[in-house]
């Protein structure tokens, strides 16, 4: 269905009160500060959207901050003829097929989000480069969380790019991560999405991970996104 700015908001707030992504208020359309534009056309010199036409890694929406969005919802206009897909990764199957010694490694840590890059892997305005992942900025939360209406544990990794493991030497934390990754990176523990116009899909950030395939950078794509407003993750154990 095409859902107007209006219908959309509306419709994302029977979930919960919205919110808006800090930064990115330009990318909003007018009179809908809650709606933010993911897209990679331009109207002259300026971008109407964000996040262009690459890859966006596997991530949790804004993972990065205390208390981050239990839910997002994505709603397409345009798409281009291929590519631009949206991968889903179960967070929860994917703590369950955990080999043992790994669910025991992480088991009570803590896991800093990087808050320095974005999902497409570009630095944010007001950010500079790290040199030591230990030192980045952005939220701590744990490896392993439980979800604040099932109660079901589920792993919480938000992306990869300059996390650490809290209070791990940092070649440790490397290792551990790059284990958890390797790991949650198959398709087995994946749906992936193939756009349609009109499209809408609702995701649960606590439990599930996401990430975009690239596309044509000549192809027009637009999609209006919402989120509800943020609950602080829980240790499982």
């Amino acid at each position: 269905q095409r859902l107007s700015d209006a219908a959309l908001v509306a419709f994302s707030c029977r979930f919960g009160e919205l919110d808006t992504v800090p930064g990115w208020e330009p990318f909003s359309p007018d009179g809908f500060p809650e709606v933010l534009t993911i897209s990679n056309v331009r109207q002259g010199e300026t971008a109407i959207g964000v996040l262009g036409d690459g890859e966006a890694a596997w991530h949790t929406d804004m993972s990065y901050i205390d208390e981050p969005p239990p839910a997002s919802l994505l709603h397409s206009l345009e798409i281009p003829d291929s590519g631009g897909d949206t991968c889903f990764m179960s967070m929860y199957a994917a703590l369950d097929d955990l080999p043992t010694d790994l669910r025991q490694n992480i088991a009570g840590k803590v896991l800093n989000h990087d808050a320095s890059y974005d999902s497409s892997g570009k630095l944010r305005s007001n950010h500079t480069t790290l040199r030591d992942v230990s030192e980045a900025p952005g939220a701590r939360h744990p490896i392993i969380r439980a979800h604040p209406e099932t109660g079901r544990p589920a792993l919480y990794l938000g992306r990869r790019l300059n996390a650490y493991v809290v209070g791990e030497k940092v070649s440790d934390s490397e290792a551990l991560l790059d284990r958890l990754w390797a790991h949650c990176d198959q398709e087995k523990f994946v749906y992936r999405h193939r756009w349609q116009p009109g499209d809408l899909v609702m995701w649960d950030n606590r439990c599930v991970m996401h990430r975009r395939d690239p596309f044509d950078p000549t192809a027009r794509r637009i999609m209006h996104r919402t989120q509800i407003k943020g609950d602080a993750p829980v240790i499982a154990y």
